[in-house]
């Protein structure tokens, strides 16, 4: 399972997938998560700016992702 550090409180959906290489593009996540295809906590997520704190796992396509509070 991958990891994705986050600096704030929480980072979106969309960007989450973006940063994680999930998809190419902001676009691409776009329409992947309103097709239905993303999974957050083993439940279908349909909103985009779905806000994610650390703890949560994104499901994509066979990849498995951990936000991950990064501690300064």
């Amino acid at each position: 399972m991958d990891k994705i550090y986050i600096k704030d409180d929480y980072i979106k959906l969309g960007q989450a997938m973006k940063l994680a290489g999930m998809v190419d593009s902001g676009v691409d996540a776009k329409f992947e998560i309103q097709d239905g295809n993303v999974k957050v906590n083993n439940a279908v997520e349909t909103q985009r700016g779905k806000k994610l704190v650390a703890g949560d796992v994104i499901s994509f396509q066979g990849q498995t992702v951990t936000v991950v509070s990064r501690t300064v």
